[in-house]
Parts: C-alpha cells; structure tokens; sequence
C-alpha cells in the first residue's frame, strides 16, 4: 500500500457523538410530537454529527459520476454493447441523463469523471479526466487491473473529495456509468459477503434468464481465477472490481477524511462503499445510503452492514439517480431542523 493511502486512511476517525444530547434536545424541541418526523430527524441527527455542530447547513450539494469501460463486457453480460458507456458520458456532459434531470430537481452540482473509459473524449467542457486505463480486463480471465491502477484510482476519487471540501461542499453523492459494471459489483459482493455468485447477482440492465446464467457462471469463474489475489480488500479490489467502483471507494474515503456526508447512490456504488468500509470500517459513520436498489444483492449487502437506505422505489439506473433524490430528503430534514419553530421559542406549554 502506498504511503499517500495510508495516510489517507490514517485520518478517518469515527464521528464523535459528543454533540448527540444537545441536537436531540433541540429535535425534541420542534414544535411537533418528538419522533413524529421519524426518519428525518434520524437523518438531521446523522448529519449534524458528521458535520459536528449544533447550526447545520446545506448549501453546496456535489454528485461525481465515474465512468469507466469493463473488460468483461466481452461476455455478452448486458443488453447495451461498450460503446454505449462513452455515449452516455457525452449525454450526461449535455445534460440529458436520468442524473442531470434529478440534479437539477434538487439543486445538486452533478461532475462526470472518466475514470476509465475505453475512449479518448480530448477535452470536451465538464469532464473531469482522471483516466487510469482504457478500461479493465475480463476479471473472468485473471484481475480487472493491477494493485498500483487499483491505488492510482481511489486516490484520484480521493482527491475529488479533497478538493470539493476546499470548496466548501457540504454534501457528496456517488454516481456511475459502465456497462457491464454489475457483474464486478456482483464479484466483490460474492467475495466480501456470507452468500454466494448466484444469491448476489441480479438482471442489471434487464438481461434474459440465459444471460443470467451466463452472468452467474462467469462471477463464480472470476472468483476462482483470482482466488489467490482475495486476501485482502485492496488485492480483492484490483482482481474483481471496476476503476468507476475504485474511483467511489476514494471518494468515500476523502470524504470521511474530511468530515463531508456521503450519498450513496445504488448496487455498484454501493460496492465501491463497500470497498471503503473494508479499507477502514470507520467510513461507514460518514455514508447514507439513498434507496435499495432492484438488484438482488442489494438488500442483503445493506442487511448485512445493518443500514437502513432512506428510499425503496425499485430503482436500478445508477449514475447518481438515487444520490440526487435522496439529497432532497437531507435538505428537508435541515430546513426542519432549522427553521420548525420551537415549544420554548413559541411559548407554547405542554
């Protein structure tokens, strides 16, 4: 491990709860019956510890969607050919994708990073370029990427993170784009989960039942070619996973350096969170998960880390969608948080 990351993950402490008592005291104080809010106030309380303080804001609100080509796309694991990653990157760079629309709904800066797209774009306006590789190679055959493209990756997510909490970014999402990508976030859930390929894999884009079959059979093989490389998470990482799910790890993990909330969005952000709590558990106190996605290793993913995602609509898009509308419950809750009245500011008695 290089020395960089490990100081990276040498200043992720766990959030402090020394403020706890003092922000449930003012919760409690809403000018509601305390707990009728439910969720939201769990998730002002979250927030308000992450952040450690008593007066919230949410102002600048960031999702970076990583890009990036897989070389196991060659197995016929999806109903969209390669060439559709780099199509979508120029939509999402004109506004047109699912995760522009909702970003704007909910007033969220949405950055795309190619990460690892097999494409050379030059330098279109918008788009980060933190290009590792042009793409992965078939994790079926032998390891996606090598130990030091696995670093160079969660180090450039990092490095996003670092920069947006120089700018003052209250808030990040992750988001991505890959075809294929299911099946390495399926191959990392197998490896770091008590289940197995076939319990974990889902349809992704909506594939039929023989390319299922097909998709379980070529996770289970990727888990066996690359058994000798799963003994530890950032060797598991480069066998099995994506650069756009290294490159959320690091975001993840700047961000919790920096003591910045994370949303995460679905199935393979989910994987690339996973990937951070793995390198440093404490991570997990920084993250809110935005919604249970559609694909069936999802819920038990977040059974197993005990987190309960703040939607459950059936989503299985990725690029951020679900990041982007569950932003907007965060700001609903620190707008009640701070501006609901209060019994003892309203003078009103019980």
């Amino acid at each position: 491990m290089q020395n960089t990351l490990k100081n990276l993950l040498d200043k992720i402490e766990p959030v402090s709860r020394e403020l706890e008592t003092q922000i449930q005291a003012h919760l409690d104080d809403l000018t509601h019956p305390p707990g009728s809010l439910g969720r939201l106030e769990e998730t002002a309380m979250h927030y308000c510890l992450i952040r450690q303080t008593l007066e919230p804001k949410l102002e600048k609100k960031r999702i970076y969607t990583f890009a990036a080509d897989h070389g196991v796309a060659e197995e016929n694991l999806s109903i969209a050919p390669k060439e559709v990653t780099q199509q979508m990157v120029l939509n999402m760079l004109g506004g047109g994708a699912g995760v522009n629309v909702l970003s704007r709904h909910a007033g969220v800066e949405n950055k795309v990073v190619d990460i690892g797209v097999d494409h050379d774009f030059g330098n279109p306006p918008g788009l980060i370029n933190c290009k590792v590789r042009y793409g992965t190679a078939n994790i079926r055959k032998g390891p996606a990427m090598s130990f030091k493209e696995a670093e160079q990756a969660i180090l450039a997510g990092a490095e996003l993170a670092r920069e947006a909490a120089e700018e003052g970014t209250d808030i990040l999402g992750t988001g991505e784009m890959g075809i294929a990508n299911t099946t390495p976030a399926s191959a990392l859930f197998a490896a770091w989960l008590p289940t197995d390929a076939e319990t974990v894999t889902g349809r992704g884009t909506g594939i039929n039942d023989e390319q299922l079959a097909r998709k379980v059979e070529v996770i289970r093989e990727a888990l066996e070619t690359n058994r000798a490389a799963l003994g530890d998470p950032l060797s598991t990482l480069a066998a099995l996973g994506g650069l756009e799910i290294a490159g959320i790890c690091g975001l993840c993990l700047g961000a919790a350096a920096a003591r910045i909330p994370v949303m995460v969005d679905g199935f393979i952000s989910s994987a690339g969170a996973f990937a951070a709590i793995q390198l440093k558990p404490e991570v997990k106190d920084y993250l809110f998960f935005s919604h249970r996605s559609a694909e069936a290793g999802h819920k038990i993913f977040l059974g197993c880390i005990d987190s309960e995602p703040l939607l459950d609509l059936g989503m299985r898009l990725g690029e951020g969608t679900g990041a982007a509308l569950a932003i907007n419950l965060i700001d609903a809750s620190i707008k009640i948080y701070n501006e609901m009245a209060t019994f003892s500011g309203a003078g009103i008695k019980l």
